[in-house]
Protein backbone atom coordinates (compact mmCIF):
# COMPACT_ATOMS: atom_id res chain seq x y z
CA UNK A 1 0.00 0.00 0.00
CA UNK A 2 3.00 2.46 0.92
CA UNK A 3 4.08 1.61 -2.97
CA UNK A 4 0.87 2.92 -4.59
CA UNK A 5 -0.08 5.94 -2.17
CA UNK A 6 4.25 6.96 -3.34
CA UNK A 7 3.25 6.58 -7.20
CA UNK A 8 0.37 8.11 -7.00
CA UNK A 9 0.85 10.96 -4.74
CA UNK A 10 4.29 11.70 -7.74
CA UNK A 11 2.29 10.87 -10.04
CA UNK A 12 -0.30 13.86 -9.02
CA UNK A 13 2.34 16.06 -8.21
CA UNK A 14 3.37 15.44 -11.92
CA UNK A 15 0.03 16.40 -12.76
CA UNK A 16 0.65 19.91 -10.58
CA UNK A 17 3.77 20.49 -12.38
CA UNK A 18 1.89 20.38 -16.04
CA UNK A 19 -0.51 22.39 -14.70
CA UNK A 20 1.64 25.34 -13.88
CA UNK A 21 4.39 25.29 -16.13
CA UNK A 22 2.91 27.77 -18.35
CA UNK A 23 2.98 29.86 -15.35
CA UNK A 24 6.65 29.32 -13.55
CA UNK A 25 8.02 28.76 -16.91
CA UNK A 26 10.10 25.95 -15.44
CA UNK A 27 9.87 22.85 -17.78
CA UNK A 28 7.68 20.03 -16.04
CA UNK A 29 11.19 17.96 -16.80
CA UNK A 30 13.43 19.98 -14.14
CA UNK A 31 10.93 19.32 -11.71
CA UNK A 32 10.22 15.88 -12.45
CA UNK A 33 14.21 14.99 -12.12
CA UNK A 34 14.69 17.02 -8.88
CA UNK A 35 11.56 15.47 -7.80
CA UNK A 36 13.07 11.93 -8.84
CA UNK A 37 16.58 12.97 -6.95
CA UNK A 38 14.80 14.16 -4.34
CA UNK A 39 12.60 11.08 -3.38
CA UNK A 40 16.14 8.87 -3.63
CA UNK A 41 17.22 10.79 -0.60
CA UNK A 42 14.43 10.48 1.41
CA UNK A 43 14.48 6.90 0.25
CA UNK A 44 18.66 6.76 1.70
CA UNK A 45 17.60 8.86 4.57
CA UNK A 46 15.02 5.97 5.51
CA UNK A 47 16.92 2.85 4.70
CA UNK A 48 15.32 1.95 1.14
CA UNK A 49 17.06 1.18 -2.29
CA UNK A 50 15.01 0.88 -5.54
CA UNK A 51 18.17 0.75 -7.86
CA UNK A 52 17.24 -2.55 -9.34
CA UNK A 53 14.44 -0.63 -10.80
CA UNK A 54 17.28 0.85 -13.69
CA UNK A 55 16.41 -2.23 -15.60
CA UNK A 56 12.77 -0.40 -15.98
CA UNK A 57 14.21 2.59 -17.16
CA UNK A 58 14.86 1.90 -20.91
CA UNK A 59 11.57 0.16 -21.53
CA UNK A 60 9.67 2.80 -19.88
CA UNK A 61 12.08 5.35 -22.09
CA UNK A 62 11.38 3.39 -25.56
CA UNK A 63 7.85 3.24 -24.55
CA UNK A 64 7.62 6.92 -23.80
CA UNK A 65 9.42 8.19 -27.01
CA UNK A 66 6.89 6.28 -29.01
CA UNK A 67 4.41 7.90 -27.17
CA UNK A 68 5.96 11.32 -27.59
CA UNK A 69 6.79 11.48 -31.06
CA UNK A 70 3.05 10.19 -31.92
CA UNK A 71 1.65 12.64 -29.81
CA UNK A 72 3.85 15.70 -31.81
CA UNK A 73 3.21 13.94 -35.40
CA UNK A 74 -0.61 13.82 -34.61
CA UNK A 75 -0.99 17.71 -34.34
CA UNK A 76 0.79 18.57 -37.09
CA UNK A 77 -0.55 20.01 -39.94
CA UNK A 78 0.65 18.64 -43.35
CA UNK A 79 0.01 20.13 -46.60
CA UNK A 80 1.90 22.23 -49.35
CA UNK A 81 1.94 25.39 -47.31
CA UNK A 82 4.18 23.45 -45.09
CA UNK A 83 7.38 22.15 -47.35
CA UNK A 84 9.60 25.06 -46.52
CA UNK A 85 8.54 24.09 -42.82
CA UNK A 86 9.34 21.25 -43.19
CA UNK A 87 12.46 21.40 -45.20
CA UNK A 88 14.13 24.11 -42.46
CA UNK A 89 12.84 21.11 -40.18
CA UNK A 90 15.38 18.78 -41.63
CA UNK A 91 18.19 20.75 -42.65
CA UNK A 92 18.01 22.36 -38.83
CA UNK A 93 17.79 18.72 -37.26
CA UNK A 94 20.70 17.64 -39.74
CA UNK A 95 23.43 20.10 -39.30
CA UNK A 96 23.68 20.27 -35.74
CA UNK A 97 23.79 16.53 -35.41
CA UNK A 98 26.77 16.24 -38.08
CA UNK A 99 28.84 19.53 -36.81
CA UNK A 100 28.75 18.50 -32.81
CA UNK A 101 29.17 14.87 -33.96
CA UNK A 102 32.72 15.73 -35.35
CA UNK A 103 33.48 18.35 -33.08
CA UNK A 104 33.20 15.88 -30.57
CA UNK A 105 34.77 13.04 -32.60
CA UNK A 106 37.97 15.53 -32.87
CA UNK A 107 37.98 16.18 -29.09
CA UNK A 108 37.74 12.37 -28.31
CA UNK A 109 40.63 12.03 -30.58
CA UNK A 110 42.94 14.43 -28.65
CA UNK A 111 41.79 13.02 -25.37
CA UNK A 112 43.20 9.49 -26.37
CA UNK A 113 40.47 7.40 -28.09
CA UNK A 114 42.00 6.35 -31.20
CA UNK A 115 38.89 4.64 -33.44
CA UNK A 116 37.43 7.21 -35.01
CA UNK A 117 34.18 4.88 -35.50
CA UNK A 118 33.71 4.75 -31.61
CA UNK A 119 34.28 8.17 -30.95
CA UNK A 120 31.44 8.66 -33.33
CA UNK A 121 28.93 6.21 -32.14
CA UNK A 122 29.64 7.71 -28.83
CA UNK A 123 29.55 10.90 -29.82
CA UNK A 124 26.08 10.45 -31.23
CA UNK A 125 23.32 10.39 -28.01
CA UNK A 126 25.40 13.95 -27.42
CA UNK A 127 23.84 15.51 -30.75
CA UNK A 128 20.63 14.59 -30.77
CA UNK A 129 17.62 16.65 -29.60
CA UNK A 130 15.47 15.23 -26.98
CA UNK A 131 11.81 15.15 -28.52
CA UNK A 132 10.74 14.16 -24.95
CA UNK A 133 11.77 17.61 -23.43
CA UNK A 134 11.10 19.86 -26.71
CA UNK A 135 7.66 18.91 -27.19
CA UNK A 136 6.32 19.52 -24.06
CA UNK A 137 8.34 22.30 -23.00
CA UNK A 138 6.40 24.58 -26.36
CA UNK A 139 3.52 23.67 -25.49
CA UNK A 140 2.54 26.67 -23.76
CA UNK A 141 4.46 28.84 -26.94
CA UNK A 142 2.62 29.88 -30.44
CA UNK A 143 2.01 27.34 -32.84
CA UNK A 144 4.55 28.41 -35.43
CA UNK A 145 7.39 27.75 -32.68
CA UNK A 146 5.33 24.67 -32.12
CA UNK A 147 5.25 23.67 -35.37
CA UNK A 148 8.80 23.90 -35.77
CA UNK A 149 9.78 22.15 -32.97
CA UNK A 150 7.93 19.15 -32.97
CA UNK A 151 9.32 18.54 -36.72
CA UNK A 152 13.01 19.81 -36.22
CA UNK A 153 13.33 17.36 -32.47
CA UNK A 154 11.21 14.26 -34.30
CA UNK A 155 13.64 14.59 -37.50
CA UNK A 156 16.68 14.56 -34.81
CA UNK A 157 15.73 11.65 -33.00
CA UNK A 158 14.81 10.08 -35.99
CA UNK A 159 18.07 11.14 -38.32
CA UNK A 160 20.53 10.32 -35.39
CA UNK A 161 19.23 7.09 -34.48
CA UNK A 162 19.31 5.98 -37.86
CA UNK A 163 22.89 7.45 -38.37
CA UNK A 164 23.69 5.83 -34.92
CA UNK A 165 22.29 2.25 -35.85
CA UNK A 166 24.51 2.81 -39.35
CA UNK A 167 27.41 3.15 -37.10
CA UNK A 168 26.98 0.58 -35.03
CA UNK A 169 26.24 -2.20 -36.89
CA UNK A 170 28.63 -1.56 -39.75
CA UNK A 171 32.42 -1.42 -38.98
CA UNK A 172 33.52 0.47 -42.36
CA UNK A 173 31.46 2.85 -44.32
CA UNK A 174 31.52 2.13 -48.12
CA UNK A 175 29.06 1.09 -50.64
CA UNK A 176 28.27 -2.36 -49.91
CA UNK A 177 26.88 -0.62 -46.05
CA UNK A 178 25.54 2.13 -47.44
CA UNK A 179 23.92 -0.26 -50.33
CA UNK A 180 22.39 -1.52 -46.98
CA UNK A 181 21.52 1.24 -44.64
CA UNK A 182 19.38 2.80 -48.18
CA UNK A 183 17.53 -0.81 -48.41
CA UNK A 184 16.72 -0.82 -44.90
CA UNK A 185 15.53 2.73 -45.34
CA UNK A 186 13.36 2.13 -47.81
CA UNK A 187 11.55 -1.15 -46.83
CA UNK A 188 10.93 0.59 -43.69
CA UNK A 189 9.22 3.39 -45.84
CA UNK A 190 7.09 0.78 -47.31
CA UNK A 191 6.67 -1.11 -43.91
CA UNK A 192 5.33 2.67 -42.43
CA UNK A 193 2.75 3.13 -45.22
CA UNK A 194 1.36 -0.92 -44.95
CA UNK A 195 1.06 -0.57 -41.26
CA UNK A 196 -0.45 2.55 -41.46
CA UNK A 197 -3.09 1.66 -43.64
CA UNK A 198 -3.47 -1.70 -41.48
CA UNK A 199 -4.14 0.41 -38.38
CA UNK A 200 -6.04 2.90 -39.77
CA UNK A 201 -8.64 -0.12 -41.02
CA UNK A 202 -8.70 -1.64 -37.77
CA UNK A 203 -9.19 1.65 -36.33
CA UNK A 204 -12.45 2.18 -38.47
CA UNK A 205 -14.09 -1.12 -38.29
CA UNK A 206 -13.05 -2.07 -34.28
CA UNK A 207 -16.80 -1.66 -32.87
CA UNK A 208 -15.77 -3.39 -29.62
CA UNK A 209 -16.22 -0.91 -26.61
CA UNK A 210 -12.22 -1.79 -26.14
CA UNK A 211 -10.39 -0.36 -29.49
CA UNK A 212 -7.36 2.01 -28.45
CA UNK A 213 -5.43 0.46 -26.70
CA UNK A 214 -4.80 -2.95 -29.09
CA UNK A 215 -4.12 -0.53 -31.63
CA UNK A 216 -1.12 1.71 -29.12
CA UNK A 217 -0.05 -2.08 -28.00
CA UNK A 218 0.46 -3.17 -32.22
CA UNK A 219 1.85 0.54 -32.87
CA UNK A 220 4.89 -0.27 -29.99
CA UNK A 221 4.26 -4.06 -31.40
CA UNK A 222 5.66 -3.07 -34.83
CA UNK A 223 8.59 -0.27 -32.90
CA UNK A 224 9.79 -2.90 -31.31
CA UNK A 225 10.02 -5.77 -34.30
CA UNK A 226 11.37 -3.38 -36.79
CA UNK A 227 14.08 -2.04 -34.11
CA UNK A 228 15.17 -5.43 -33.27
CA UNK A 229 16.21 -5.45 -37.12
CA UNK A 230 17.59 -2.50 -36.54
CA UNK A 231 15.15 -0.74 -38.81
CA UNK A 232 14.64 3.27 -38.40
CA UNK A 233 11.46 2.33 -36.45
CA UNK A 234 10.96 6.25 -35.29
CA UNK A 235 10.07 6.85 -39.55
CA UNK A 236 7.22 4.23 -39.26
CA UNK A 237 5.93 6.66 -35.71
CA UNK A 238 6.10 9.83 -37.58
CA UNK A 239 4.29 9.00 -40.73
CA UNK A 240 1.24 7.20 -39.13
CA UNK A 241 0.81 9.95 -36.74
CA UNK A 242 1.15 12.67 -40.10
CA UNK A 243 -1.39 10.40 -41.47
CA UNK A 244 -3.72 10.27 -39.11
CA UNK A 245 -3.92 13.80 -38.25
CA UNK A 246 -3.88 14.80 -41.53
CA UNK A 247 -7.05 12.72 -42.66
CA UNK A 248 -8.50 15.88 -44.82
CA UNK A 249 -5.66 15.98 -46.44
CA UNK A 250 -6.02 12.70 -47.37
CA UNK A 251 -9.49 12.66 -48.47
CA UNK A 252 -8.75 13.20 -52.21
CA UNK A 253 -7.90 9.70 -52.51
CA UNK A 254 -11.07 8.24 -53.80
CA UNK A 255 -9.71 4.40 -52.36
CA UNK A 256 -9.80 5.76 -49.06
CA UNK A 257 -13.65 5.92 -48.78
CA UNK A 258 -13.28 2.27 -47.66
CA UNK A 259 -12.15 3.72 -44.14
CA UNK A 260 -14.96 6.01 -44.12
CA UNK A 261 -13.15 9.02 -42.85
CA UNK A 262 -15.85 11.20 -41.50
CA UNK A 263 -16.57 8.54 -39.23
CA UNK A 264 -12.67 7.78 -38.56
CA UNK A 265 -12.35 11.45 -37.79
CA UNK A 266 -13.99 11.24 -34.45
CA UNK A 267 -11.94 8.24 -33.44
CA UNK A 268 -8.94 9.83 -34.51
CA UNK A 269 -9.69 12.14 -31.70
CA UNK A 270 -10.37 9.60 -29.17
CA UNK A 271 -7.17 8.05 -29.71
CA UNK A 272 -5.44 11.67 -29.62
CA UNK A 273 -6.72 12.08 -26.47
CA UNK A 274 -5.84 8.53 -24.98
CA UNK A 275 -2.28 9.06 -26.49
CA UNK A 276 -2.14 12.73 -24.88
CA UNK A 277 -2.79 10.95 -21.18
CA UNK A 278 -0.99 7.71 -21.72
CA UNK A 279 1.90 9.82 -22.98
CA UNK A 280 1.80 12.37 -19.66
CA UNK A 281 2.27 9.00 -17.71
CA UNK A 282 4.62 7.26 -19.44
CA UNK A 283 6.69 10.89 -19.87
CA UNK A 284 6.27 11.53 -16.27
CA UNK A 285 7.28 7.85 -14.85
CA UNK A 286 10.62 7.68 -16.71
CA UNK A 287 11.73 11.02 -15.84
CA UNK A 288 11.21 10.71 -11.95
CA UNK A 289 12.42 7.53 -12.40
CA UNK A 290 16.00 8.74 -13.82
CA UNK A 291 15.98 11.49 -11.31
CA UNK A 292 15.81 8.92 -8.64
CA UNK A 293 18.69 7.31 -10.25
CA UNK A 294 20.81 9.77 -10.87
CA UNK A 295 24.41 9.50 -8.25
CA UNK A 296 25.31 12.57 -6.60
CA UNK A 297 28.59 11.94 -7.03
CA UNK A 298 27.63 11.91 -10.87
CA UNK A 299 26.69 14.73 -10.81
CA UNK A 300 28.90 16.34 -8.86
CA UNK A 301 32.30 14.82 -10.56
CA UNK A 302 34.48 17.95 -11.24
CA UNK A 303 36.85 15.59 -13.62
CA UNK A 304 33.75 15.69 -16.84
CA UNK A 305 31.95 18.80 -15.60
CA UNK A 306 34.54 21.24 -18.38
CA UNK A 307 33.95 18.45 -21.16
CA UNK A 308 29.74 18.65 -20.49
CA UNK A 309 30.14 22.23 -20.15
CA UNK A 310 32.04 22.29 -23.36
CA UNK A 311 29.70 20.25 -25.16
CA UNK A 312 26.81 22.16 -23.95
CA UNK A 313 28.93 25.63 -25.77
CA UNK A 314 28.84 23.29 -29.16
CA UNK A 315 25.30 22.71 -28.37
CA UNK A 316 24.38 26.49 -28.43
CA UNK A 317 27.04 27.80 -31.02
CA UNK A 318 26.13 25.47 -33.66
CA UNK A 319 22.18 25.84 -32.78
CA UNK A 320 22.95 29.73 -32.84
CA UNK A 321 24.55 29.08 -36.50
CA UNK A 322 21.60 27.25 -37.95
CA UNK A 323 19.06 29.40 -36.90
CA UNK A 324 20.81 32.14 -38.17
CA UNK A 325 21.41 30.45 -41.77
CA UNK A 326 17.60 29.41 -41.27
CA UNK A 327 16.17 33.01 -41.06
CA UNK A 328 14.64 32.03 -37.58
CA UNK A 329 14.48 34.15 -34.46
CA UNK A 330 16.82 32.86 -31.82
CA UNK A 331 13.92 33.78 -29.10
CA UNK A 332 12.97 31.43 -27.88
CA UNK A 333 14.34 29.02 -30.28
CA UNK A 334 18.25 29.09 -29.19
CA UNK A 335 17.16 27.54 -25.68
CA UNK A 336 14.98 24.67 -27.22
CA UNK A 337 17.72 22.31 -27.43
CA UNK A 338 17.76 19.76 -24.48
CA UNK A 339 19.17 16.31 -24.02
CA UNK A 340 17.57 13.64 -22.49
CA UNK A 341 15.55 10.65 -22.76
CA UNK A 342 16.62 9.93 -26.84
CA UNK A 343 19.98 10.84 -25.36
CA UNK A 344 20.20 7.95 -22.64
CA UNK A 345 18.73 4.99 -24.15
CA UNK A 346 21.25 5.45 -26.94
CA UNK A 347 23.85 5.80 -24.51
CA UNK A 348 22.72 2.25 -22.54
CA UNK A 349 22.79 0.54 -25.89
CA UNK A 350 25.76 1.04 -26.38
CA UNK A 351 27.82 -2.72 -25.82
CA UNK A 352 30.20 -2.29 -23.32
CA UNK A 353 33.13 -2.85 -25.45
CA UNK A 354 32.36 -0.05 -27.56
CA UNK A 355 32.35 2.46 -24.84
CA UNK A 356 34.91 5.01 -24.99
CA UNK A 357 36.12 5.89 -21.64
CA UNK A 358 35.54 9.55 -21.80
CA UNK A 359 32.17 9.03 -22.21
CA UNK A 360 30.44 8.02 -19.13
CA UNK A 361 27.27 8.59 -17.02
CA UNK A 362 28.50 11.58 -15.47
CA UNK A 363 29.18 13.02 -18.97
CA UNK A 364 25.83 12.15 -19.86
CA UNK A 365 24.14 13.20 -16.95
CA UNK A 366 25.64 16.53 -16.57
CA UNK A 367 24.95 17.63 -20.37
CA UNK A 368 21.37 16.29 -19.70
CA UNK A 369 20.81 18.94 -16.90
CA UNK A 370 23.01 21.34 -18.47
CA UNK A 371 21.30 21.73 -21.42
CA UNK A 372 17.58 21.50 -19.89
CA UNK A 373 18.91 24.38 -17.10
CA UNK A 374 19.41 26.45 -19.85
CA UNK A 375 16.60 26.34 -21.79
CA UNK A 376 14.18 26.72 -18.27
CA UNK A 377 16.81 30.02 -18.20
CA UNK A 378 16.03 30.81 -21.60
CA UNK A 379 12.45 30.27 -21.72
CA UNK A 380 12.10 31.98 -18.47
CA UNK A 381 13.67 35.08 -19.44
CA UNK A 382 12.23 35.60 -22.93
CA UNK A 383 9.81 38.21 -22.74
CA UNK A 384 6.59 37.52 -23.32
CA UNK A 385 5.91 39.33 -26.39
CA UNK A 386 8.72 37.72 -28.28
CA UNK A 387 7.22 34.27 -27.49
CA UNK A 388 3.89 35.03 -28.57
CA UNK A 389 4.51 37.57 -31.61
CA UNK A 390 8.24 38.61 -32.55
CA UNK A 391 9.19 34.73 -33.59
CA UNK A 392 9.66 34.39 -37.32
CA UNK A 393 7.17 32.17 -39.22
CA UNK A 394 9.36 29.04 -39.89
Amino acid sequence: MNVIIAICVLILIAYVFDLTSSLTKIPSVILLLILGWGVRQATNFLGYNFTELSTVLPILGTVGLILIVLEGALELELNKSKVKLVTKSFFGAIFPILAIAFSLVYIFHETGSTSNRLNLLNAIPLCIISSAIAIPTVRNLNKNIREYVVYESSMSDIIGVILFNYIAMNEYINSDSISTFLLQLSGMIAISLISTLGLSFLLSKIDHHIKFIPIILLIILIYAIAKTYHLPALLFILILGLSLGNLDELRRFKWLKIFHTEELDTEIKKFKELTVEATFLIRTMFFILFGYLIETKDLMNLDTLPLALLITVFIFMFRAVQLKLSGLAFSPLLFIAPRGLITILLFLSIEPSQRISTVNNSLIIQVIILTAITMMLGIMFCRKSENVTEANQP
